[in-house]
C-alpha cells in the first residue's frame, strides 16, 4: 500500500488506492471522509459505492475529525455507531476520517489488528496530505502564472494604448480649438490620424478580448461548412487598407474541399497573418496565399518576400506577448498567439519557417474529418 500510494498522484486516486487495500485486508465497508469548503465532512472515497455515511454516523465522524481521537463501534466513545471511525492524522493535523464497518466484527477486536488499521490510516493520511500539498502548489503556480500574464499584458499594452490615445486627443483638440485656421489638407491629415489610431485601438482591444475568449473556452467553436476561397476573399477585403500598396497573389485550386470550421475565427487567422506580412516586409513587396488539400487536411500558407525570421525564433513567434522584431511595428504580440489558439481548437497545426529564396512562410492545417456535405442543385 505504501509503495502504491507513493507513486500515485491526485487525491482522488490516492483515496481509491487506500480504500482498495483496506478492504482487501479487513473486508466490509470503508469510507474516507474529508472536510469540504465549509469544514463539514464529505465522502470522497468508499467501497462499496452504496455505502453512505449520514445523520448520526456523520456526526460521529465530525467529532473524530475535530478531536483527533478514535470513536464509534468497539470503542468507549460513542460505541453505538455502526462504523469505527479513525482520524487521519497528518503532520499538519487531522486531514480527514476513515470509517469502516468490517464484515467480521472480530477483525479489529485484537490490539494487533487495530494497530494495523491505524497504520493503514496513518499511511493514508500522509498520502492525502502529500496530494493536497501538491494540488495547492499547482494552484499557486497557476495563480502566479496568471498574475505574470496579467502583468505582461498591462506592461505590453500600456504604451500601445497611451500613444494612439495621445494622438487622438491631440488631433481632436487641434480641430476643436483651431480648426477654422487649418487648411483642408491639414484638417484631412488630423482626421485621418484620428481614424487610423481609432482603428488600431479597436484591433488591440479585439485581440485582447479574442485571446481571453479562446483561453476560457477553447472548444467553443461554431462550425459550419466554408469554402477556403470565400474565407480568403473575406480576409483580403478586411485587409484592403493595410495591404493597399501590396500585390497579393492567390493560388487556390477550384476543387478544394469545404472545411467544417468556425468561419469567423479562421477568417481572423488569415487577417492576422496578412497584417503581419504587411507589417514586417518592405512596401510594395508581394504577398502570396496558397492552399492545398490532402485526404486528411487542407493546408493554407501565407508567404512574403521580406527579411524572414531570425534563426531560432520560429517556435517562439506564437507565444503570447512575443514580438520577433523589437520596434519594427506596434502591437502587443497577440496576433500569432490567437492564430495558434484558433488552429489548435480546430485540431490543426500551425508553423513558421523561412522561404528558401528569402522571406517568411506561416502555414496551418485544418483537418478533414467529416464527410463533405451533399449539395443538391434544383432541377432545371
Amino acid at each position: 500500500m505504501s509503495r502504491e500510494l507513493a507513486g500515485t498522484r491526485g487525491v482522488e486516486h490516492i483515496l481509491a488506492a487506500a480504500v482498495r487495500h483496506i478492504v482487501e485486508v479487513f473486508g466490509g465497508q470503508v469510507a474516507v471522509l474529508l472536510p469540504g469548503p465549509a469544514g463539514r465532512l464529505e465522502i470522497r472515497g468508499r467501497f462499496p459505492a452504496s455505502f453512505d455515511v449520514q445523520g448520526n454516523e456523520l456526526a460521529v465522524g465530525q467529532w473524530v475529525c475535530e478531536h483527533g481521537q478514535m470513536a464509534g463501534r468497539g470503542t468507549a466513545t460513542l460505541p453505538g455507531a455502526q462504523a469505527l471511525y479513525l482520524p487521519l492524522a497528518g503532520s499538519r493535523g487531522t486531514v480527514g476520517v476513515l470509517g469502516i464497518v468490517p464484515s467480521d466484527p472480530r477483525a479489529v477486536n485484537t490490539p494487533e489488528q487495530l494497530h494495523l488499521l491505524e497504520t493503514f490510516a496513518n499511511q493514508t493520511a500522509l498520502a492525502i496530505e502529500r496530494g493536497t500539498l501538491a494540488e495547492e502548489a499547482h494552484e499557486a503556480a497557476v495563480r502566479v502564472e496568471a498574475e505574470r500574464l496579467r502583468s505582461s499584458l498591462l506592461s505590453s499594452i500600456s504604451h500601445d494604448l497611451r500613444t494612439p490615445l495621445a494622438t487622438i486627443t491631440g488631433s481632436a483638440s487641434s480641430l476643436l480649438e483651431g480648426g477654422e485656421r487649418f487648411g483642408p489638407d491639414t484638417r484631412r491629415e488630423l482626421l485621418q490620424a484620428i481614424q487610423e489610431e481609432s482603428e488600431y485601438l479597436a484591433r488591440l482591444v479585439h485581440n485582447v478580448l479574442q485571446m481571453t475568449r479562446l483561453e476560457s473556452a477553447p472548444a467553443d467553436l461554431h462550425r459550419e461548412w466554408h469554402s477556403i476561397e470565400e474565407l480568403v476573399g473575406a480576409a483580403l477585403t478586411r485587409c484592403e487598407r493595410p495591404l493597399r500598396d501590396r500585390p497579393v497573389r492567390t493560388d487556390l485550386p477550384p476543387d478544394l474541399p469545404l472545411a467544417s470550421v468556425d468561419g469567423v475565427l479562421v477568417e481572423q487567422v488569415l487577417i492576422n497573418l496578412l497584417e503581419n506580412a504587411g507589417k514586417y516586409t518592405p512596401p510594395g513587396s508581394p504577398i502570396e496565399i496558397s492552399a492545398r488539400a490532402s485526404d486528411r487536411a487542407i493546408e493554407v500558407r501565407v508567404e512574403d518576400h521580406g527579411p524572414g525570421f531570425a534563426p531560432g525564433t520560429e517556435a517562439r513567434l506564437f507565444d503570447k506577448f512575443y514580438r520577433g522584431k523589437k520596434g519594427a511595428s506596434r502591437g502587443v504580440g497577440l496576433g500569432l498567439a490567437i492564430c495558434r489558439a484558433v488552429i489548435e481548437a480546430h485540431e490543426g497545426q500551425i508553423w513558421a519557417q523561412n522561404r528558401a529564396g528569402g522571406g517568411a512562410v506561416i502555414g496551418f492545417t485544418l483537418p478533414l474529418k467529416e464527410p463533405q456535405p451533399v449539395i443538391r442543385t434544383p432541377d432545371a
